[in-house]
């Protein structure tokens, strides 16, 4: 909700907002008179700048809470976006950067995200299409003028078909709280299965498929925090990661558009290759997160993407190699003598709550009973909500969790050939497995993984949202 900040109100504000609003004056000149929150995982809000009798409508684009927080990896963005506006890509313009509180100020694009909110399927169509001819716009620039602001070109196959992963793995093992073994699998999948005949370079988006829209057609492309050179097979694949969780309509069609805008050869095996392995980049950066939450952690959020991305990256990777699955049997709920307890959290924890003060807050407001600004409630209708379902989560754990882990270490000891006594004795007899093992294993080890996340995802499935029961359905049906 939009908010007019007088003096009082923006005193009212949450400190690191006021440090923003302070930064941007002093920077840019004027005066900041509304914001709008944007509460989420990263910090972000739109705000307008009053200058020289006008306004300037921008979004303040915070670091990412959880990962980072320094200004270094947005500056990068910002290095990227005024590369990309130079050769007539259509992005916001940058405005600013600041250190601190770290924040990249941009021009604020009209419009929403999310083809599931086009008007029909041939407006859908013809914004996706307006995006693909911008993607292949942007795989068409030098990609020496990518090197001139710090990006590294790619030497080797590897290098060209693990991309930003490495990087990401870096910051993993930096960063490790326990052992992994489902991450060190696919990681160790990906590093022997690298394509060896991918050899166009180009700069990448990366996480492909953000981008705004209103009812007249696409009004720009946006987040490219985690862009870098390499093969564009893998920005067709963040395409398909992207569809999770908001929907991109047909994606046989959209890889087939693509090539007809680019000329480019659409190679299926390399889109499944660069699928499996993007998708491994949400465990990779968030291991540690679920590991060691922080207090500010949407971790239901958190646990779901790495579930998720995890499982539809190993259904993909049994259909590459032609593995055939075999989920499960999902036990009946047994709950414990807490069962009561969770139910109670549950019902305390009603984001209902929480809409009952926004909606005073608002009243007030309207009313003038008060000056405090209804952000603050919109805010705690965020924390409602991801306290709510983490209790929701934990209530369903009760249930089943008991059956679930106990059929999960009847798995391991089979391939074992011992069964541990606890989860944590299973994840390091296992880590140590697969990091000794070759390809011979993949078979049961893809099998097992995809078995042990279907059943921590069944927990989960109340709470994910727009994740339940996504998939990656194959490119040629």
């Amino acid at each position: 909700m939009r908010i007019e900040l007088s003096e009082a109100v923006r005193a009212k504000l949450p400190e690191r907002w006021r440090r923003a609003f302070d930064w941007a004056e002093r920077t840019l000149g004027g005066r900041v008179v509304a914001w709008e929150p944007q509460p989420r995982w990263r910090p972000a809000c739109f705000f307008e700048l009053e200058r020289n009798g006008a306004r300037l409508r921008l979004y303040w684009r915070g670091a990412r809470s959880e990962w980072a927080r320094d200004a270094r990896p947005l500056e990068r963005e910002m290095r990227v976006l005024e590369v990309l506006e130079k050769n007539g890509i259509r992005v916001p313009h940058v405005h600013g950067l600041s250190t601190d509180p770290p924040g990249l100020v941009l021009e604020r694009l009209p419009g929403r995200f999310n083809l599931a909110t086009a008007k029909d399927e041939r407006h859908r169509r013809a914004v996706l299409d307006e995006y693909l001819i911008q993607l292949s716009k942007i795989h068409s620039i030098p990609i020496e003028e990518f090197e001139a602001i710090g990006f590294d070109r790619p030497r080797s196959a590897e290098q060209i078909g693990l991309g930003e992963t490495r990087r990401y793995e870096r910051a993993y093992r930096a960063s490790k709280q326990r052992p992994e073994p489902m991450i060190e699998f696919q990681l160790a999948w990906c590093k022997r299965n690298v394509p060896r005949d991918r050899h166009e370079l180009s700069f990448l988006a990366c996480d492909a498929g953000q981008f705004m829209f209103d009812d007249a057609g696409l009004t720009g492309l946006i987040d490219f925090e985690m862009g870098y050179i390499g093969d564009y097979a893998a920005d067709l694949a963040a395409l398909r990661t992207r569809d999770l969780s908001e929907p991109i309509g047909d994606l046989g069609r959209a890889m087939n558009r693509y090539g007809e805008i680019s000329g480019r050869d659409i190679d299926l095996r390399a889109i499944d290759y660069h699928t499996i392995r993007f998708a491994l980049v949400n465990p990779l950066s968030l291991a540690s997160v679920v590991a060691k939450p922080g207090r500010d952690a949407n971790y239901v959020q958190y646990l779901g993407w790495f579930v998720v991305y995890g499982r539809c990256g190993l259904e993909v990777m049994a259909r590459f190699t032609g593995v055939p699955l075999e989920p499960p049997r999902l036990p009946e709920a047994a709950p414990s003598r807490r069962a009561v307890a969770h139910a109670h959290l549950v019902d305390l924890l009603d984001p209902a709550r929480a809409v009952g003060a926004i909606e005073d807050a608002r009243s007030d407001a309207r009313t003038g009973r008060s000056s405090v600004p209804d952000a603050a409630a919109e805010e705690r209708a965020y924390d409602f909500d991801r306290m709510h379902r983490l209790a929701v989560y934990l209530e369903n754990s009760d249930r089943h969790g008991a059956a679930l882990e106990a059929d999960d270490l009847d798995d391991v000891g089979r391939i074992l050939g011992t069964r541990p006594t606890t989860w944590q004795e299973a994840d390091l007899l296992l880590e140590r497995l697969v990091l000794e093992a070759g390809p011979e294993r993949d078979a049961e080890l893809i099998r097992y993984f995809h078995r042990r996340l279907v059943r921590e995802e069944s927990l989960l499935h109340p709470v994910l949202r727009e994740q339940q029961n996504a998939s990656f359905p194959p490119l040629e049906d």
